[in-house]
């Protein structure tokens, strides 16, 4: 172990986005990984594997060997894809993997085309009310966050809007701001460069106070749907078995970056912030998370397709 410790890590480390680029993960990934870089000594190579709402690249970091050299990205949509998916699962979300450090939080942010006639949350609901089922939201597939975070709009504000599925947060935006679908519920640290070029319009926000990077921007909450409330998270995990002298190692490493101000600036920039834990606290948030969104999948009766 100590002989470990003293050479660890002996190559690259494979850091698995389980989506595709452009997304939120993605973007805290490349952060995350850029720093962390320096900090270890060895490059950290991104390896975006996506589809299934993150679970094809989980599965394969699972599969990985549990050495410290593989680790994975995760988002909200850890928590609850298990609960979509249960039947299609080759991993244990609690058994496979070691939670590592959390790395940042972000709330969603409603969007819709700058061609959409509707300029606030109630004027979006009271047009999908005129036309049920005449608007398309874009996601990043079921079981996505900008897919749950769009259901539970849905839901909270009775109304009738349709999912259209991409393989990830990226592809989604780009098509909402293409005109072909109409609206995008996605976390403010992958929307805020697009909704600052223009090229969509924040008309709410989901966190529990406004932004400060979006001051004139209302929560989803005092604009309408009383209540509402989605922010996603970012953490890296590793395989289950791994030493836990690299589990601590990248801790304490992820912690020190985290604490940078340099890197609090660039969360906040975004419209997130950054978010440290214990290895432990993390693993109680994630039960927590679980637990919360369980309710949400189950309420909107969402399955895999």
């Amino acid at each position: 172990w100590v002989a470990y410790a003293a050479t660890y890590p002996e190559k690259p480390v494979r850091l698995i986005v389980p989506f595709p680029p452009g997304g939120s993960n993605d973007i805290v990934g490349r952060m995350i990984g850029h720093e962390l870089t320096k900090q270890l000594g060895q490059q950290v190579i991104i390896d975006n594997r996506a589809g299934a709402g993150g679970i094809i690249g989980s599965e394969i970091a699972a599969n990985s060997t549990p050495d410290g050299h593989t680790l994975l990205i995760i988002s909200v949509a850890y928590a609850y894809n298990p609960l979509i998916f249960k039947s299609r699962l080759k991993f244990d979300p609690v058994k496979s993997f070691v939670p590592v450090a959390s790395l940042g939080t972000g709330p969603n942010v409603l969007t819709v085309n700058p061609k959409v006639p509707a300029k606030t949350v109630k004027e979006l609901i009271g047009l999908a009310k005129a036309k049920p089922g005449g608007l398309n939201y874009a996601s990043a597939g079921i079981g996505s966050f900008q897919f749950l975070g769009t259901e539970m709009f849905r839901i909270m504000a009775g109304i009738d809007i349709v999912n259209v599925p991409f393989k990830g947060g990226g592809p989604a935006m780009a098509d909402v701001i293409a005109g072909n679908t109409q609206i995008c519920v996605g976390t403010l640290v992958q929307t805020i460069s697009h909704i600052q070029g223009k090229r969509l319009v924040a008309l709410g926000v989901g966190a529990k106070r406004r932004s400060p990077v979006l001051p004139a921007v209302p929560t989803i909450d005092e604009a309408g749907v009383p209540g509402y409330e989605a922010s996603n998270w970012w953490g890296i995990m590793a395989p289950a078995g791994t030493p836990a002298t690299a589990v601590q190692r990248i801790h304490s490493d992820v912690s020190k970056i985290l604490s940078t101000p340099e890197i609090q600036k660039r969360f906040q920039s975004l419209g997130g912030e950054a978010m440290n834990m214990s290895s432990a606290e993390f693993a109680r948030f994630i039960r927590a998370e679980t637990a919360k969104w369980g309710k949400v999948v189950k309420e909107a009766g969402i399955k895999a397709q």
